[in-house]
């Protein structure tokens, strides 16, 4: 069966490079950015540089708002078969709003639609998008690629490394002086995803060197049977210290790929200046 006429749809929370979105050519439904007065569309059109100027001028949170279900209706118009990737439906909105438009749709069409909560954010909603495409390659039909999809899911890792904490005290996650003092003493956090989507923190680390040498380990511990996967990075900012990291991966384990792409808009605002997401 070759799967004809279908669609890969996303929120802009999924970090494409020129490469991934000429081959993928997924639809992006795109969040929201408010810093203050200010509001940014997370669309091809932003300047992540003029967001993190503002982010870094701005002592107040940043805010995000999710699609609407009539965004992502408009991208269900584009195909019949119709596979949708969203942030973590524990940090977002999106994925409940996705799902809405996706029962609007099926009220006057009978098109197949899947909505797929990554668990993730950034790279890892990329990753997602990528597994669906090769299943679509492979001819697999739509339940089949659904199953298969969703098992990946499960298993995927997420992991990002902060280089500012400016966001998290300013959100008040962390307390000021807490922060204040990690930042004079070089701690740096490697957060990760939880089984559920949510963030926790899995350790800190003093010094730039070491959090990347102890991210490497941490791979290495969680992981397996890394012939069979993708590793993906993305980078706010931060091209150098990715393709570090990948070099470093490179030379402990043996990644069936590894691709490096920048954060749009909505991981911009989260990774914040020279952070790094890695999932696999």
């Amino acid at each position: 069966m070759i799967l004809l006429n279908y669609k890969i749809v996303a929120d802009s929370s999924c970090d494409l490079n020129e490469e991934l979105e000429k081959m993928l050519n997924i639809g992006i439904v795109p969040l929201k950015i408010d810093i203050e007065d200010k509001s940014f569309v997370d669309d091809s059109n932003l300047d992540t540089k003029e967001l993190l100027s503002a982010m870094k001028n701005s002592d107040k949170p940043v805010k995000t708002s999710s699609p609407s279900p009539g965004d992502f209706l408009k991208e269900y118009e584009k195909g019949e078969n119709i596979f949708v990737v969203t942030l973590s439906s524990a940090l977002s909105s999106t994925y409940s709003n996705a799902v809405l438009a996706k029962n609007i749709a099926l009220e006057s069409s009978n098109k197949f639609i899947h909505v797929f909560d990554s668990l993730s954010a950034s790279i890892g909603e990329t990753l997602v998008s990528l597994k669906i495409f090769e299943l679509i390659e492979e001819n697999f039909k739509p339940k089949d690629i659904v199953e298969k999809v969703e098992k990946y899911i499960k298993e995927m890792k997420t992991f990002f490394i902060l280089e500012s904490l400016d966001n998290l005290m300013k959100a008040g996650r962390i307390s000021k002086a807490m922060g204040h003092i990690a930042s004079m003493i070089s701690i740096k956090p490697i957060m990760g995803g939880d089984h559920d989507g949510t963030i926790k923190l899995v350790e800190k680390v003093r010094g730039s060197k070491k959090v990347f040498r102890r991210l490497v380990d941490i791979i290495g511990e969680k992981g397996e049977n890394f012939e069979d996967k993708i590793l993906g990075i993305a980078h706010c900012n931060a091209l150098e210290k990715a393709e570090e990291l990948k070099a470093q991966i490179e030379e402990r384990y043996n990644f069936k790929n590894i691709i490096i792409v920048e954060t749009r808009g909505l991981s911009t605002a989260y990774a914040n200046d020279g952070g790094i997401i890695v999932v696999f």
